[in-house]
This record gives structure tokens, C-alpha cells and sequence, in this order.
């Protein structure tokens, strides 16, 4: 953990600014939600999960400082983000780098504040629904109190405690629990310390306010909300689409909108030829026959290409990337998928999804789906997912002679 740097040591010493500073935590790889991306970056109901969290911090009555952490690589997809999310506010957003930790991330947050904020909000960006009014519900009470601040909702369910063989020991009074949400707030100066505190103790906490309470400082809860839950697990992400998707049916009550949601179709075929490596679905395939073609045969790759250009109106992989063309003689589908992706965007579309079907005997797909979905969703900034089937002995893909690959995308104008 690198060590804190003084409260405003980067800023701007001309502009003191709010009082209030957000520091929204979006440098998480979000393995457990299996897109092949940062979970702060998978599309949900067509914007990102970022710009779904920072909508409600740019809706507050008043006035804050904003920090965005995400990885390295993510700086300039974040700042667009931020830049769509904030509208003309878009002054008051800063994107920095994260690090290794939770700890080390907020910490790059906290050396990025403005000199004037007092108060410090962090929020974790894959709360992405979390509502405005817990945001003010929050605010109000740090500033009321002076103190710690965290929303919170009563444990529903009967709390057991065990001991080391899992027998249970008590059952424990669940009216004095809370499952503990965010944005959590703080006196800057006071969470700065409890930082350095930690610090020097090598102490490691779930959240922040355990390690503000561990330094000595009284921590208030205040009521959360349904709608602030973690999206951590595809399932969950599929609970905030639903939500998504109501609260766009309830705005649209008594209205005809127009759809910015479009969807096209691509198929590939190949056939294996003798010499050479396969390329499938993003991957190198050692000891596997390769697939024949002007480029390095990617049936998988081209497949998305073609669903890409079709949704967006933008032709087919042939008219983009000619076969007579020499500079794509053994390219990689890595090639065309990038280029297909910056073509899409500058047409104003963002990737919601691609789902690609796989006909064919070899290579033996299942035990490397979920690094194949990683390297394409990466490539396209969107979840793909693949499925694998066979003919049953049935045609040229039965026969063994190659492979098909059938894509559907799903993309919506930003």
C-alpha cells in the first residue's frame, strides 16, 4: 500500500470547490460477475455499470467533488463515461488510477480531493442503483453529526453463531444488526488518519468504516435501500436489468418511444485445412488442425464481426475487411473484432451483448469457454457468451470437415 499523500497534495490549490467530496470505487476486476471486463464497465441495460452510479451522485441538490478509481488500462473508457454522466457538471469529475486493494484505491481517491471538502462520501460503483436520496440521506447526517456515517437495512434473516465444527453456539439478536451499504461518509481529516493508522498496523477491513471505528471514531447508521444491493453475480445483474427495465416502463407510461436497442446477425463457416495452429473464439489452439481462410480463419470472431456491423447498419466483414485486401493475409480475428468495435462506436453504438453458437466436433470447447468469453467480451466491451454443440455425425461439421459459428449482437445508440 503506497502511503496517503496530505489531504488536496495533487489538486488544484486555486480552486477550493464543495465540501463534499464522492469517491466512487470502480477498480474491482469483478471475476465473480464473469463478463471478462471490470464489472464497472459491463453494459447493463445499455449504458455501464459506472454511469449507472455516478447518475445519481450528479442528480444531488448540492454540489460535490467527484473521484472516479479505476485500473490503469481504463482511464480514457472511464472519463467518457464520467464526461456523459456528468453533463455540464463534468468540472467537477476527476479519474485516477486504483490500486492493488480496496484500501490502496480509496487512498489514490482521497490524495485527488479538492482542498475545500471536509466531507468525504466513498461508494462503491457497483452499487450502480443505489438511489439519490440515500446519497442526501447520508450527506445530511455527516453533517449533522460530524461524525461517521453509513446506510444500513435490518437483518431479515435468523442469525446463527457456530463454532469451529459448525455446531450452533446462539442464536444471535438480530435486531441489533445491519447489513451495512454505501456511500459511507467521513471527516476528511479524520478518515485520512484512520488510513495511516491502518497503515502502520498492516490492518486490513470489508469496508471502510471498519477501519474509521478501529481508530477510535463513533460510526452512525442510517436507513439504506433495496435498490443499493452489490452487483457482484450474473444474478444479480440480471435483478438490476429487470429494475432497469421497470423503471424505464413506469417514465414511458402513456408514450411510444423509439428504440435505440438493435440487433443483427452474422454466420461463419470454415473448414480445417493441414498445416498451422487453430485460432478459434480468440484463443490458440496447440495440437488442433487449423481452420482455412484468408486471415487466420476465426469462425467464432468473424461470426461477431458480421452481427456487430449488421445491428449497426454498417455492412459485413467482407466489405470492411476485403479477402483480396494483402494486409489481412493471416490476421488475427483479434484484428477485425477491434476494428469492428471502433467502428461501431464511432457510429454512436455501445455493445449490450453477444451471443455466439459453435457447430462442430473439435476442438473439445467446454473446458475453455470461460476464457474464451473473457478474451471477446474484453475485445468488444460487452458480455459474450458461447455455446457449443454438435450435428450428431450430420453434415460437413458432422463429418468432422470444419466448423460454423452463428453470432447474434445486441448494441444500442449512446
Amino acid at each position: 500500500m503506497t502511503a496517503i499523500d496530505e489531504p488536496g497534495a495533487v489538486a488544484d490549490p486555486s480552486l477550493d470547490g464543495p465540501a463534499v467530496g464522492v469517491i466512487v470505487v470502480a477498480a474491482g476486476s469483478g471475476t465473480r460477475l464473469g463478463a471478462g471486463i471490470p464489472k464497472a464497465f459491463v453494459s447493463l441495460a445499455g449504458s455501464t455499470v459506472l454511469e449507472h452510479a455516478l447518475a445519481p451522485v450528479f442528480r444531488l441538490r448540492d454540489a460535490v467533488q467527484v473521484v472516479v478509481v479505476v485500473p490503469a488500462d481504463r482511464v480514457g473508457e472511464a472519463e467518457t463515461i464520467g464526461r456523459r454522466a456528468a453533463g455540464k457538471a463534468a468540472d467537477h469529475l476527476r479519474v485516477v488510477v486504483g490500486g492493488d486493494t480496496r484500501q490502496s484505491s480509496v487512498l489514490a481517491g482521497l490524495a485527488a480531493l479538492w482542498p475545500g471538502v471536509r466531507t468525504v462520501l466513498v461508494h462503491d460503483a457497483a452499487r450502480a442503483l443505489t438511489p439519490t436520496e440515500q446519497f442526501e440521506r447520508v450527506i445530511d447526517a455527516a453533517a449533522r453529526t460530524g461524525w461517521g456515517v453509513v446506510p444500513g437495512l435490518p437483518v431479515t434473516d435468523t442469525i446463527k453463531r457456530i463454532d469451529a465444527g459448525d455446531l450452533v453456539e446462539q442464536t444471535v439478536d438480530r435486531a441489533a444488526l445491519r447489513a451495512v451499504q454505501t456511500p459511507q461518509a467521513f471527516p476528511r481529516d479524520a478518515l485520512v488518519a484512520a488510513f495511516r493508522v491502518a497503515e502502520d498496523r498492516l490492518a486490513a477491513a470489508t469496508d471502510d468504516a471498519a477501519l474509521y471505528a478501529d481508530a477510535g471514531h463513533p460510526v452512525l447508521t442510517v436507513g439504506g435501500s433495496e435498490a443499493a444491493f452489490k452487483i457482484t453475480t450474473p444474478w444479480d445483474a440480471q435483478r438490476a436489468e429487470r429494475l432497469l427495465a421497470d423503471r424505464g416502463r413506469e417514465r414511458e407510461v402513456g408514450a411510444r418511444p423509439t428504440s435505440s436497442i438493435r440487433t443483427g446477425i452474422g454466420v461463419d463457416v470454415h473448414a480445417f485445412a493441414d498445416d498451422g495452429e487453430l485460432s478459434l473464439a480468440g484463443l490458440s489452439w496447440p495440437g488442433e488442425r487449423p481452420l482455412a481462410g484468408h486471415s487466420d480463419g476465426d469462425a467464432v470472431a468473424h461470426a461477431i464481426v458480421d452481427a456487430l456491423l449488421s445491428a449497426a447498419g454498417l455492412g459485413d466483414i467482407g466489405s470492411m475487411f476485403g479477402t483480396d485486401d494483402p494486409r489481412f493475409a493471416g490476421a488475427s480475428g483479434e484484428v477485425f473484432l477491434r476494428a469492428a468495435v471502433e467502428r461501431l462506436h464511432a457510429a454512436g453504438f455501445v455493445v449490450v451483448n453477444v451471443a455466439v453458437q459453435l457447430v462442430g466436433n473439435r476442438p473439445r470447447f467446454a473446458p475453455r469457454r470461460t476464457e474464451a468469453e473473457g478474451v471477446l467480451s474484453a475485445l468488444v466491451h460487452g458480455p459474450v457468451s458461447i455455446a457449443a454443440t454438435t450435428t450428431d455425425a450430420l453434415g460437413f461439421t458432422g463429418r468432422g470437415e470444419g466448423v460454423t459459428a452463428i453470432a447474434t449482437a445486441l448494441i444500442e445508440r449512446r
